[in-house]
């Protein structure tokens, strides 16, 4: 089970250039975290650190680094790149992620990425996007997938969101760990989504979501209703 003391953790946001990347660092730096940017760029990601921080505060406590020493200075890596960046990525930051680390994959499969429509999922031969993560990482590292269902565009905002966060993981205290970490966003509410195989639902919702987008001119999210109080902590 995974444990990660709150007062010494940093969150590395790998790929995190990228409007996801930028507005999850942008919400976890107010809220007081440590974040590490990182890119295949180095330079880049100092540029991207330094936009978070004149949002955020002076100082707040964002750095930017090569994505292989963002993974050398964090044990909690969120993952933020396109679905056909994934797999290539984490093979080669691979000897980077130190053992007892926990990986947060937001990657969602869909057609965009590989040519096609936007609003298509596809199909992953391990089930979902998260376990082909799971596979591709060190042993004894946690996955767990969340955020996938977030508007970047409203995360790069000022306005509390209004959007249940589903966590998905193996690990009771990865998902405990990410949870705690959803509920730092304004607005969000963390749900505990049970194993890690049920990400490939949670990424389908996705697809439908951007096709919402589309069709209605909006940054549409989801909440979930009907569950006792408990379930949202």
């Amino acid at each position: 089970m995974t444990d990660i003391a709150a007062a010494k953790r940093a969150i590395a946001i790998l790929g995190g250039t990228g409007q996801a990347g930028t507005g999850l660092g942008l919400r976890w730096a107010r809220a007081g975290e440590a974040v590490i940017i990182g890119s295949r760029d180095a330079a880049r990601a100092q540029q991207a650190a330094a936009a978070i921080r004149e949002r955020a505060d002076s100082q707040a406590d964002v750095s930017g680094m090569e994505n292989r020493a963002a993974c050398a200075a964090a044990d909690i890596l969120m993952l933020t790149v396109p679905f056909e960046g994934q797999a290539e990525l984490l093979k080669q930051l691979k000897p980077a992620i130190r053992p007892g680390s926990v990986l947060i994959d937001a990657t969602v499969p869909l057609a965009s990425s590989v040519g096609g429509r936007a609003s298509r999922p596809l199909g992953v031969w391990q089930g979902s996007a998260a376990q082909q993560a799971a596979e591709l990482v060190p042993k004894g590292v946690s996955v767990a997938a969340a955020f996938h269902n977030l508007s970047a565009d409203l995360l790069n905002g000022d306005d509390p969101l209004d959007c249940d966060v589903i966590v998905c993981s193996d690990d009771t205290g990865a998902g405990q760990l990410v949870r705690e970490l959803a509920a730092k966003i304004p607005g969000v509410r963390p749900i505990d989504g049970g194993k890690l195989e049920n990400a490939r639902l949670v990424e389908q919702i996705t697809a439908l979501l951007i096709g919402l987008n589309i069709r209605h001119k909006g940054h549409a999210g989801i909440r979930i209703t009907g569950l006792p109080s408990e379930a949202y902590r």
